[in-house]
């Protein structure tokens, strides 16, 4: 039987790291991002088992489209990733800029409660899987961080969402990595986390046992 995951945030970094952990463990992935061109490029790599859907999950009625397509295209959704997110870059709240936090919050927060909404009627259908990307940052205090503020918002939101889902037997995991070497740094971080650590964790949830669900992996550099 044929197992989907769709993940947001698939065009780079642990995005595009899980999707082609995924295909590679048998999966069919759906690749959300805004970036046309190498959502494409990855899907072309993967092959068949890959289809591209540019979007922004932070449009609700995009988002709900990708979903259908994604439905329409491989039969049925089994697995969700929720991994698109962004940081801004003045942190701290007296010297921050609402603006990015506007930005920031509406990609971290809304579209995580966008995807959850647009998907669940469908996992529901095949008792699936709903993933999301925390931090450590979301079980920390760092002074003053609007992003760490948002990060405690999807722990929480995971583990309600967990206990909802549990009703149908349906699982909801967390992903909390410490520093991951991605573009979200101005420069490369190779002693740290690497996207294909997080995304081997993200098909060690997926493929665990029907009576097992792991609530949070929560990932440190060894460095």
């Amino acid at each position: 039987m044929s197992k989907t995951l769709l993940i947001t945030g698939a065009s780079s970094g642990i995005g595009h790291a899980t999707a082609k952990a995924a295909a590679k463990a048998g999966w069919n992935v759906a690749l959300l991002a805004r970036s046309e061109d190498k959502l494409k490029s990855l899907a072309d790599e993967i092959g068949d088992r890959a289809l591209a859907l540019p979007c922004d999950v932070t449009d609700r009625d995009a988002l709900t489209d990708a979903v259908a397509r994604t439905v329409d295209h491989f039969g049925e959704l089994t697995g969700v990733f929720a991994n698109a997110g962004t940081g801004v870059n003045n942190p701290g709240v007296e010297n921050g800029d609402p603006e990015e936090w506007h930005d920031m919050i509406h990609l971290n927060i809304l579209a995580v409660l966008y995807t959850a909404h647009a998907t669940l009627p469908h996992l529901k259908k095949t008792k699936g899987h709903f993933i999301v990307t925390g931090s450590k940052a979301g079980r920390e205090h760092f002074k003053g961080s609007i992003y760490s503020a948002t990060k405690w918002f999807v722990h929480g939101f995971a583990g309600n969402l967990a206990e909802e889902m549990r009703e149908w037997q349906g699982r909801c995991t967390v992903i909390s990595p410490g520093m991951v070497d991605t573009d979200f740094f101005d420069e490369p971080k190779p002693t740290k986390l690497q996207p294909e650590d997080i995304g081997d964790a993200v098909v060690f949830a997926l493929e665990q046992p029907d009576t097992s669900c792991v609530r949070e992996i929560h990932l440190m550099p060894n460095d």
